[in-house]
């Protein structure tokens, strides 16, 4: 690439019925101005476009960064949501399993409870039975005592009134 200096020190041959050098160096100066110009804005360019260049890549491989974060931190919740659920489904299954022997347990004391009971019926019933036969036996016990012990009085009596 022809750089500003280069155009600046061009010597051109010299011919008969050339052209004036006056116009030419006046012409060659304001190219040399005017591509100056341009030759450092187009270095300038280029350094922006260095520089947004890795930008760019920094930005590309921040991106890629987060990507493989998010990546891996949906996974992670993925793993935490499924180890939750598994955890939730066992905590449910030992609590259905708990209650069910509680339950079980339930049933077995209240049917133990009924036999008892149906026991305790029974024996309350045999001795009901026994008491009032005993107290039966006794009351006939009594009377045969007081009918005897009025028969004995009327005979002593019925002695007394014979004598």
């Amino acid at each position: 690439m022809i750089t500003p200096l280069d155009i600046q020190n061009k010597n051109f041959k010299k011919s008969f019925m050339g052209f004036n050098k006056n116009e030419v160096n006046f012409f060659l100066q304001e190219m040399i101005e005017d591509y100056e110009e341009m030759y450092k804005e187009n270095i300038n360019h280029k350094e922006k476009i260095n520089f947004l260049s890795e930008q760019l890549n920094q930005f590309k491989t921040l991106e890629d960064t987060l990507k493989s974060t998010l990546l891996v931190a949906q996974k992670s919740a993925d793993e935490l949501t499924l180890n939750a659920r598994n955890k939730a489904d066992l905590i449910i299954d030992n609590a259905e399993n708990k209650g069910k022997e509680i339950i079980d347990k339930s049933k077995d004391d209240v049917k133990h409870i009924k036999d008892e009971y149906e026991f305790l019926e029974k024996e309350l019933f045999i001795f009901k039975t026994r008491f009032s036969s005993f107290l039966q036996s006794q009351i006939t016990s009594l009377d045969d005592f007081y009918l005897n012990m009025g028969k004995e009085r009327l005979t002593d009596n019925n002695l007394l009134h014979e004598e």
